[in-house]
């Protein structure tokens, strides 16, 4: 018996039972739609979090000021401002890991532009900035040495907050106030997304640091050029442990603690923060997909139950086909397709399902989902595995019936 004789004859055996045939497909449609739906949503939450590092730079800390104690209370994270622009020189100049250091400050201010107005977030600082962020310009320029040294009237927006001030118009050289103070919009920044809290990364503005200190702020005296936090970004290639540490050693001694003394500032690593969470993502795709993989060995076991039964059934049919010549293996060929059969055909159905269970997913619960070639190729790859590997042993046994013994089964 050729192959193709063998697949009409298993396609005529489950024609002829085809409510026996649907519901013993149905573990393995289950099976194969809840691996393709758990790895698009386990994928989509790991670029999800790639998102976010390609967002928030690479290789990237944040430094902020530690905490202070009064009257023994301590006061909580960020209450000391103990860092400086000369720190974030110093830390650029002096540790070799490190790319470039960028202090920043920050607040919220009413932003004016003719007759709009918009909320927004101020950030005095360099250009260093948007390096350490990976962050380009849409249009226009950076900040020049002079306007960064002579508290020049100059910022570069974000792309919400030139929409919400200027519509579809080019913001560039349109003047807005920042707390009375008119600057005159000299960049404006690509569009960066949401941050891995949600906030919108494109609703800012950016000036210099000593225009921020100067005119906006309000320099005051001792406290002029202390900042909110600064923005490190190592070298590729370089260790970020060996970095951390050597900030931290440099800022100790900049800020004279004793050996054994709390620090008074905070280092957060966000590169190793989000690859953590990528590789939980990963861990939990793969759980996902070995929790739904076990919706597929039951349907193959359903498939070596129902072949079982089929043999049984057929035991006389089998009989007379090897009493006119068919030979063990053309019997093994002809119920090993029939599994095989039905398991690709759930399994092309569960793919439909599927992705139909992905897209509902993605629409309606708002999660980001990411179905792959790959996990439709695993997962009826998979499938087809399942038939030979659970109807081999019916098969097996169909071929070894005896012609004599299969004749006289009643």
């Amino acid at each position: 018996m050729n192959a193709l004789a063998a697949l009409r004859s298993a396609w005529r055996a489950l024609a002829a039972n085809t409510l026996r045939s649907i519901l013993t497909m149905l573990g393995i449609i289950i099976g194969v739609a809840a691996v393709i739906t758990m790895i698009a949503v386990g994928q989509g939450a790991t670029e999800r979090v790639k998102e976010q590092m390609k967002g928030l730079g690479s290789n990237i800390m944040l430094i902020f000021p530690g905490t202070i104690t009064q009257g023994g209370a301590r006061l909580g994270a960020q209450t000391g401002q103990s860092l400086t622009e000369e720190d974030a020189l110093a830390i650029a100049l002096e540790v070799p890991e490190v790319q470039v250091a960028a202090p920043v400050s920050r607040t919220g201010a009413q932003v004016v532009a003719g007759n709009a107005n918009w909320s927004t977030s101020i950030f005095g600082t360099s250009n260093d900035y948007l390096e350490a962020r990976d962050w380009t310009l849409e249009s226009g320029r950076l900040f020049e040495a002079a306007e960064m040294a002579g508290s020049a009237k100059v910022a570069i927006v974000g792309q919400t907050t030139a929409r919400e001030l200027f519509g579809d118009a080019d913001p560039l050289d349109q003047v807005i106030r920042i707390k009375k103070v008119p600057v005159t919009i000299v960049g404006l920044l690509a569009k960066k997304g949401q941050n891995a809290n949600g906030q919108d990364q494109d609703d800012v503005v950016m000036v210099p640091i000593s225009t921020y200190r100067n005119r906006i702020q309000g320099g005051n005296g001792g406290k002029a050029r202390r900042v909110g936090s600064i923005s490190v970004t190592i070298k590729e290639g370089q260790s970020m442990k060996a970095a951390e540490d050597n900030i931290k050693d440099l800022l100790r001694q900049r800020f004279k603690i004793q050996s054994g003394g709390d620090d008074t500032f905070t280092i957060r690593n966000l590169t190793e923060i989000l690859q953590a969470q990528e590789a939980s993502s990963q861990v939990m795709t793969l759980l996902l997909a070995a929790v739904a993989g076990i919706s597929l060995v039951i349907g193959g076991i359903g498939i070596m139950n129902i072949m079982l039964v089929s043999v049984t059934e057929r035991t006389r049919e089998i009989g007379l086909r090897m009493a006119v010549g068919a030979r063990g293996r053309d019997i093994l060929t002809q119920f090993l397709i029939e599994a095989v059969t039905l398991s690709l055909m759930g399994g092309a159905i569960g793919v439909v399902l599927g992705a139909f269970a992905t897209w509902a997913v993605g629409q309606f619960a708002g999660w980001q989902v990411s179905m792959t070639p790959s996990s439709i190729a695993l997962a009826a790859g998979f499938s087809g595995f399942v038939g030979v590997f659970f109807g081999f042993y019916p098969a097996r046994r169909a071929s070894r019936l005896l012609p004599i013994q299969a004749l006289r089964y009643e």
